[in-house]
């Protein structure tokens, strides 16, 4: 019988652990400044930088850091949630700062990306669910054409 309530303990065990992963997770990433000092960069800018940009800027501050650094805490940040990345078809990835359900327009002379301001389309999300017997969690939708200062 001993035996039983061990087992079911284990069990217990595993199911909180395996619930609560992601937390744990979340709680073991320790501190990095230079992780806060990229999530600061990230957000004071509306450019959507690349990894390369970001570095760059943080290497001014922190003279030691690497490429390879910036793109582990770029994903870090991805994965928590914090930020966003953007592949807008060019083969660099850029980064934003605005969590927030928005969509972008790319210029196709100059490669800006810039923040549209249109409320999210839930409607969208209706649309494709209806048609196609899916459940849809988000969606992103990129503009292509000319900015205004490439006109």
């Amino acid at each position: 019988m001993q035996d039983i309530y061990g087992i079911i303990k284990t069990i217990l065990v595993m199911i909180i652990i395996i619930d609560l992963g992601g937390d744990i997770m979340n709680q073991c990433t320790k501190y990095s400044r230079q992780r806060e000092a990229l999530l600061t960069l990230l957000q004071s800018t509306q450019s959507h930088p690349t990894a390369e940009w970001l570095y760059t800027e943080l290497k001014k501050s922190f003279p030691k850091i690497s490429l390879a650094t910036v793109y582990r805490n770029l994903n870090l940040l991805v994965n928590a949630g914090e930020i966003i990345r953007l592949d807008i078809g060019t083969g660099t990835e850029h980064f934003d700062a605005a969590t927030k359900n928005h969509y972008h327009f790319i210029c196709r002379r100059c490669q800006s990306i810039l923040d549209l301001d249109l409320p999210p389309m839930v409607q969208l999300n209706y649309a494709a669910e209806k048609n196609n017997s899916v459940q849809v969690e988000k969606h992103t939708l990129l503009f292509y054409g000319v900015c205004k200062n490439c006109q």
